[in-house]
């Protein structure tokens, strides 16, 4: 069927059906969701697990036998209280809970959200290389100078922990912040081989098309992303500047450790990331637990900027992006810096879309005589094309006038979608009443039935050349399935792609206009030609 469509709609039918199987595909097989429970506060004692030990240049290592895993008993030994978050931390000197107070993160059942997985290894882990040694690390319990400290709003304070293990004292010294972070050193009073765990990404909301897992960021602006369920073999980097385990909006970091060290990356039986640093006798670094908000990680250390990823068009993402922060700056709302947003990028894009507008309307114009020409050379394809490319040259038309600008505009609808997508800015902001949060679906649906009647109606006053009506049922039942692809979207996405369809509408209203005036025109000079022979 495709051979019947033009280089246009082929074109389109290929980004459409694209954009369709891939939003069905993850809307019928969303990614697992953490257990509720996961989700919810821990308890003051939690069974946990510590990974066997390893290290790469002493152990030989797979995917499967990093999971190996025995389960340990642990304590709640100091918790940390700060506006934002309370943080607990285990007698094996882990961090094991993270709780954000700010109901604008709560999970999907209304509870605060905890940023440590359940399973897998915490933060602050450590593992030794020596495997009895390990064994004993796994179930002596530290001690701690303070069981419980209290930040203020721009406050810090300091807890150190100690393990005494045979013939080694093991002493972490932590200053936590109020806004998150925290610096943190390592002392072993022997020379021991270990390694330092990251820990998992947080379990909060993972909503279809975003991207979950590990990130290295090390040389000279290089990211390495390590999505859960893709991760093969192991991976070793020097001269990194930060370490990350995330989801869409939450990030456990490390950074501000010494180039020299070494990161590895391995896999757990689903293939998901294990990040682990090697460890020094003396070892200094710096932490974040917390949500990816830009200012905030600008304000702590401007490398943790580039914790915040946007997928293969984080090259367009990135400075669209700082605008939506500048329009929010101007605004005070995040849905009208969208709007806002939404008419810079048309304004931006109007020479490229406008463009193939107009070769829509030169296609629609000439597709007479085109299929007049096809009739006539039907036996004789090599005639056939080389009389239709000489009519589209005689009428100035480009069969590719319409694609390129499409083409052209393919990264910035993803960069945009991605942008919106992962922007924990938008969590908890409001617009016009009915809308509590952009960052989550129109509770009463009302921008995606917006949204799929404009796109109707562009649609229908949008120039279609099918000759197969089979094709252009088709393309009308789109607007039907993009609503019901968008009710589960956020609404801040959906709110620029409703305010872009409006755009659409009113420019191709006037290129419309525009040809309607000149076919007007060209039959008044006719109908006086006509007359003038006559007279």
């Amino acid at each position: 069927m495709l051979e019947k469509f033009t280089p246009n709609q082929r074109l389109l039918v290929a980004v459409v059906l694209s954009f369709v199987f891939f939003i069905g595909y993850t809307t019928i097989f969303p990614p697992q969701t953490p257990n509720s429970e996961s989700n919810s506060t821990q308890v003051e004692k939690t069974s946990q697990v510590a990974l066997e030990p390893t290290v790469q240049t002493s152990l030989e290592t797979n995917g499967s036998e990093i999971s190996n895993i025995k389960t340990v008993s642990t304590d709640t030994l100091t918790t940390i209280t700060a506006k934002e978050f309370t943080l607990k931390i285990d007698t094996l000197g882990r961090v094991s809970s993270v709780v954000l107070s700010n109901e604008k993160h709560n999970g999907k059942d209304g509870k605060l959200s905890e940023l440590i997985a359940a399973s897998g290894p915490k933060p602050l882990q450590i593992r030794f290389a020596n495997e009895a040694l390990n064994d004993a690390a796994a179930t002596t319990p530290y001690t701690t100078s303070i069981n419980n400290i209290a930040l203020g709003e721009n406050g810090k304070a300091s807890v150190t922990l100690t393990q005494n293990l045979p013939e080694l004292t093991v002493t972490k010294t932590l200053t936590f912040y109020a806004d998150g972070h925290y610096d943190a050193s390592i002392a072993l009073s022997n020379e021991k081989r270990y390694s330092l765990y990251l820990g998992q990404h947080p379990e909060i909301i993972e909503q279809m098309m975003t991207v979950v897992g590990g990130m290295v960021y090390s040389g000279e602006n290089l990211t390495t992303i390590f999505e859960d369920g893709d991760v093969e073999g192991r991976s070793i980097f020097s001269d990194v500047h930060l370490v990350s385990a995330f989801d869409q909006y939450y990030a456990t970091i490390f950074y501000g450790f010494d180039k020299n060290t070494q990161v590895s990356v391995e896999r757990d039986m689903s293939s998901n990331p294990v990040i682990y640093l090697e460890g020094t006798p003396n070892f200094v670094f710096k932490g974040y637990i917390g949500p990816k908000e830009y200012k905030t990680l600008q304000a702590i250390d401007p490398i943790l900027v580039n914790a915040i990823e946007f997928g293969w068009f984080t090259f367009v993402a990135t400075p669209i992006f700082k605008i939506l922060m500048w329009l929010h700056g101007i605004f005070g709302n995040w849905g009208w810096a969208i709007i806002a947003l939404t008419i810079i990028i048309r304004v931006f894009l109007y020479p490229l879309t406008h463009k193939g507008m107009v070769s829509m309307q030169k296609i629609k114009d000439i597709a007479p005589k085109i299929k007049e020409v096809q009739e006539k050379y039907k036996g004789d394809p090599a005639r056939m094309n080389a009389a239709v490319m000489e009519m589209y040259k005689k009428h100035g038309a480009n069969p590719l006038g319409g694609c390129l600008p499409l083409l052209l505009q393919i990264p910035v609808f993803f960069a945009i979608y991605r942008v919106l997508l992962n922007a924990v800015e938008l969590q908890g902001a409001p617009w016009m009443g009915w809308i509590g949060d952009l960052s989550r679906m129109d509770p009463y649906f009302i921008l995606p039935i917006l949204m799929g009647a404009t796109m109707y109606y562009q649609q229908k006053i949008t120039p279609s050349n099918f000759t197969d009506p089979l094709q252009e049922k088709i393309f009308k039942f789109l607007p039907v399935i993009f609503t019901f692809f968008f009710f589960t979207f956020p609404a801040g996405l959906v709110l620029y792609w409703f305010v872009n369809n409006l755009f659409s509408i009113a420019q191709q209203y006037l290129v419309n206009k525009q040809f309607e005036s000149a076919r007007a025109a060209r039959h008044e000079a006719h109908l006086a030609r006509k007359h003038h022979e006559k007279d």
